[in-house]
Parts: structure tokens; sequence; C-alpha cells
């Protein structure tokens, strides 16, 4: 009798911390109907932001003071900046913070940029950055380009079929690799006023990898190529130039962005500027008034988002309050699914590439990115179109059949591509920053089979892509988590996705996941885990709990019908750590761009995913209170 008079205590308490989430979440709703919280990063952001508008000649003084107080409210006590919180000190985050500060007149010997200079040169100097890094110090005289790798811009020659040319990239490193080839040719030093010795530690160019290595081979071609920079084929140099430039300007988008995202913008308008083009050129200026709208100011002073997601969560809230019992028809719902539609991508992008016959659909992550529709967008936004009570009917089934004709040959599915896996791109010296390929991802085919189960059980891509997932288990139980931190994300996905298609709750693959997230639950009954996980398996499904990391858990565990202590401390979690306000905080990064090297705190995740699983939860308890509450 305890037992059960806690069992509808915990469920009450539950449906009311509900109710309190989904009024917080449908306050945030914009009168369009679409939802977007803050997509908070790292302050390389903010000090690439200041070193571009440097180059280009257009650095104010209130930017510059305001990019500067947020970048100093980031550092740490021990005056180094990570890439994400709690994290571990990053040497070229560090760097380029400090490069952005003494741009804002910050001596060199303030104890706080002391402190950073300190941890630079004990890390190994700006000699031990990233490439990316070293090359935004070139462009101001403060690294050698003759010691950056080279990217010609001939590569942009190079047909689909040869290894190496830019579709074997993923669409955010083909963006950026075709605009700083332009950079590369260019090789631009506009001094900037002071130098950085300080930071140096005189070391050398490390030696070259084994000859007999592809690094080495590459290593090697890398000084063929700097041989050829110094005297290129000029005819084949102005037609690789004006390639790359054609490319470029057809793909700036609506809101003056490339691809929506911070670093192809960045290089792009860089690249066009050293091409010829004005600062008030049209193209420039579409593309500097459209990054002021990716800018935030507060009291804590001007940041910039790396990429806005507004499609993303308007997909994730609609699906989070029809969880949370929301009807079809609701005003909420219905606003959402209508600025969705409107939101569909009717032109080819660069996914035709390589799926010519493809006819084109789905849905894009931002605002405007009509070249770059995602995969993982579609299957939310068709799932979440379906229980907005508004039809959608066309539309989804144009979204169903591009993301069927996207399938990778191994039957799983990338965020942008298709087969994207030419693993020769990573080995590039060029490239050491970031993930540069889009393989088919546990996350994104979860989602994808969860969106077919609903719309057609019987296809065989949904067969190829359950079969997919069952072979890329972990061996602990877990699914590795692309786009989300990390196991976590990768398991909550993909077990409501196996038993939404018909895997039985009892098979061992889910009974293995779940025994996964049994082990990992915390003391205080929530689920965590580090962005360190990515390097070290120490922290796999280990860190302090976290409102969406625990509600991923939850949603693995009422999908495989887990009930009992484990859940019961996730819902009391949630109940216990909510807000007045009805949301939760999490100043932890949940969210990941590149694996190893970029992470995003998406400011709505712990909002919606609480939302759903306490949803699913109290709707599961009235089913079996029997009472279908």
């Amino acid at each position: 009798m305890t037992s059960l008079t806690g069992a509808r205590t915990q469920r009450t308490e539950a449906a009311a911390c509900l109710e309190r989430a989904v009024r917080a979440l449908s306050a945030l709703q914009h009168p369009e109907g679409w939802w977007k919280g803050e997509l908070e990063t790292n302050v390389t952001m903010d000090a690439e932001d200041l070193l571009l508008r440097e180059f280009l000649g257009i650095r104010t003084q209130d930017e510059t003071l305001a990019a500067a107080k947020w970048i100093r409210s980031q550092q740490r006590d021990d005056g180094t900046w990570a890439n994400f919180y709690g994290g571990p000190p990053e040497l070229s985050t560090t760097v380029e913070a400090y490069v952005a500060l003494r741009l804002a007149g910050d001596p060199p010997d303030a104890p706080h940029m002391a402190k950073a200079a300190s941890f630079i040169r004990d890390a190994g100097g700006v000699e031990a950055t990233r490439v990316f890094t070293r090359l935004w110090l070139a462009l101001f005289g403060l690294w050698s380009w003759e010691r950056l790798p080279v990217m010609p811009p001939e590569i942009v020659l190079l047909p689909p079929s040869v290894p190496l040319n830019i579709y074997d990239f993923g669409c955010w490193a083909r963006q950026s690799i075709v605009a700083i080839s332009i950079v590369s040719a260019h090789r631009p030093v506009r001094p900037i006023g002071f130098g950085i010795d300080e930071l140096r530690t005189g070391a050398g160019d490390p030696p070259p990898p084994p000859l007999f290595s592809v690094p080495g081979a590459f290593a090697r071609l890398d000084r063929v190529l700097h041989r050829y920079e110094r005297h290129p084929f000029r005819t084949l140099r102005r037609w690789a130039l004006a390639r790359a430039e054609r490319w470029i300007l057809y793909r700036q988008e609506a809101d003056g962005s490339w691809g929506g995202i911070q670093p192809p913008w960045v290089y792009s308008l860089i690249a066009l500027h050293l091409q010829g083009y004005a600062i008030d050129h049209p193209v420039i200026r579409a593309g500097l008034e459209g990054l002021e709208g990716f800018i935030i100011r507060d009291e804590r002073g001007r940041r910039l988002e790396a990429c806005q997601s507004p499609v993303w969560d308007t997909a994730l809230a609609s699906i989070a309050l029809a969880d949370a019992g929301v009807e079809p028809g609701d005003p909420r719902l219905v606003a959402a699914g209508q600025w969705l539609l409107r939101k569909e991508i009717s032109v080819r992008g660069d996914w035709s590439v390589r799926r010519p016959q493809l006819a084109p659909g789905g849905w894009a992550f931002e605002f405007a990115n009509d070249h770059y529709p995602d995969i993982d967008d579609t299957a939310e936004v068709i799932m979440a179109l379906a229980r907005t009570g508004v039809p959608a009917t066309a539309a989804s089934k144009r979204g169903i059949a591009w993301v069927l004709g996207m399938q990778s040959d191994d039957g799983g599915w990338g965020a942008f591509d298709v087969n994207n896996t030419r693993d020769l791109c990573r080995k590039l010296p060029f490239c050491d920053f970031g993930e540069l390929i889009d393989p088919p991802s546990a996350d994104v085919t979860a989602h994808v089979v969860e969106m077919l189960a609903s719309a057609d059980r019987s296809s065989t891509a949904l067969a190829r892509g359950v079969a997919w997932l069952l072979r890329n288990q972990e061996d602990d139980g877990s699914w590795f988590g692309r786009w989300g931190a990390n196991y976590l994300y990768g398991t909550g996905a993909v077990v409501p996705a196996l038993i939404a298609a018909g895997v039985p709750p009892r098979h061992q693959a889910i009974e293995r996941a779940v025994a996964w997230l049994e082990a990992h639950q915390n003391p205080d009954g929530g689920w965590g885990e580090d962005l360190r996980s990515y390097d070290d398996p120490a922290f796999s499904g280990r860190g302090a709990s976290t409102p969406s990391q625990t509600a991923w858990a939850l949603l693995a565990l009422i999908a495989a019908g887990r009930w009992g202590p484990t859940v019961d401390g996730g819902i009391r979690f949630l109940v216990e750590t909510q807000r007045n306000d009805g949301s939760w905080d999490e100043p932890y990064f949940t969210g990941t761009g590149f694996p190893h090297d970029f992470y995003i705190n998406y400011h709505l995740y712990r909002l919606v995913f609480p939302i759903s699983a306490l949803g699913r939860y109290v709707r599961a308890c009235g089913s079996q209170d029997g009472d279908g509450g």
C-alpha cells in the first residue's frame, strides 16, 4: 500500500513539474510559431569575430569593448579558456582569446594576460596550436604563411570521382576549405600593431612523419605544394580562383550566411574581400548584416552564436508538447507546424552531387540553409508534423523520399551527405581540427529509424537501419553519440527507435543498453556525461547530472518498459532540480559540433527533453493505473 501511495505521489509531483515546464516552454514560442534557444559555444567565435572585423577594417570600439568583456568573463582562475564548461584548458582557444584581448588593449603584463601567456608557453606556445589558429595569426603577420600547410584553390577543379575532391569532405569542412584555399593563395598580411613573442617557445617545426605512411606521404606532398605556391601555373590558378569564387557566391544563403555556421561564413567573407569585393558590395554587406542576427548582447557583454537552431528546436519543442499531452490542433502546435512547412527545402544542394536523380525535400537546421538540408532535422520535423494536426502529407512524403535516397550503402545515415566516408580526408596536414567527414552515426540513424517506424514499418530501408544500429552497438551496451554528449545521447536515441521499429524490449541489445544505463546512474538519481568521454573511455556515461542527459536516459528506459527505482530516481532528480520558473539550470555542454574539438550548449535542451521524458512517464503511469491519464 505504501509503495502504491508513493508511486501515485511521485506521479502527481511529476505531473505538476511537467505542467510548469510546459508553461515555460510555451512562453518561449515566437509569435510566428518557432522556438530558438541560444546556441552557446566557446570564445573562439568572439575572438575570430573581432579578428575578422580588424582584417576587413570595420572593427569598432564599442564592439571591441563588449566582446572583450565577454571573453574576459569566460577566463578561468588559472588564466585559461576551455572549449566547454568545466573542461580542461585548451591551448588554441586560449591563444585566440589572448590575441583578441590584446587587440582590445589589454596589456601583456596585466595579471590575467600574464597567467594566460604562462599557460600558453607551458603548453607548447603558438607553435603547438592548431592550423586554423595559426592561419588567423598569419593574416596579421604573427605567423609565417610558409609554416602553414598549403590548401591550393586548384582543389575545386578535382571532379567528384577523384579522391580528396571537395565533396569527399563533410559539408561544413567543404565550405571552409574552398574559402580558405582562396585565402591561402593570396597569403595576405595586414599588420595588427603588436607582437606576440611572449607566447612563443622558439620550437621549430616537428620532424616529418615516417615516409612510408599516409601522414608522411601527405607531409611530403605539402612540401611540393609549397614549391608550387611560389610559382603556380598562372592560367590554372586564375581558373581555380574564379571557380572557387563562383562556388562560394552560389552558396550564400538568404540571410547572408554560408551554411548558417560561423567557420565558412567568416572565411568566405575574407576570401571574397581578397578577390576584390569591397565592404559595400552587396554580397559582403549581406554577410556582415547577417552576422548581426547571430550576436547576443546582454549585461555580460557581446557574444556570437556559431550557428542557430530554430528548425531543430521547433521540431523538438513540438514533440515535447505532444509528449506532454498537448493535443493536435492546439494553437501552439498548429503555429509550429505551419512555420515548419514554410521551411521545407525545394532546391538541390550539394547532396545532389552524389544523388543527382533524387528529388529535393527535407529541412535544414537553421533559418536559412537551403544548400544543406540535413537528415536528422528532416526526421524530427516529420515526426513533429505528424503530431501538430497541420495537414502535411505531401511535404512529409517528399521528406521521407529524400531521406530514403540518402541512406548510405551500409544501411546507416549521416547528417548531410550519403557515403561521406573518405577517411583519407582526416590525414591531410591542413585539417587538424574537427571532424572532416560525415559517416553514418547511431544518433542520426536512430532518428530516421524512429521516423520510418511511424511511416512504414515494413520498408527495407527501415530493416537495414535497424540492422546497422544493432551492428554498431558498443561492447559495453551503449551507442556512440555523434551530435550529442555522448554515449548517453546515442543510447537515449537508439533504444526508443529500436522499440518503435518492433525490436522486442527483452532483445539482447535492449537488455545490454538498459544495464549500461542502470550502471551509470548517479547517486542523485540523474545522469551526466563529461565531454571528455570522446577522448577518454573513463568518462563514458560519467559526469555531473544534467536535465537533458537525465531525460535521454529516461526516454530509453521508459521506451524499454523498465519501471522501478532507476526510473523513479531519474524522475525525482528532474522534479527536485526544477527552477521556480519551470525550467532547469544546465551550464554543462551536452551538444557536440565536432567530437574531440567543438561542443555546444543548446539552451533549449534543458527544457524540451525533460518535458518529453516527464510526459511519457506521466502518460505511462496513467495507463498503468487504468485511468487513461
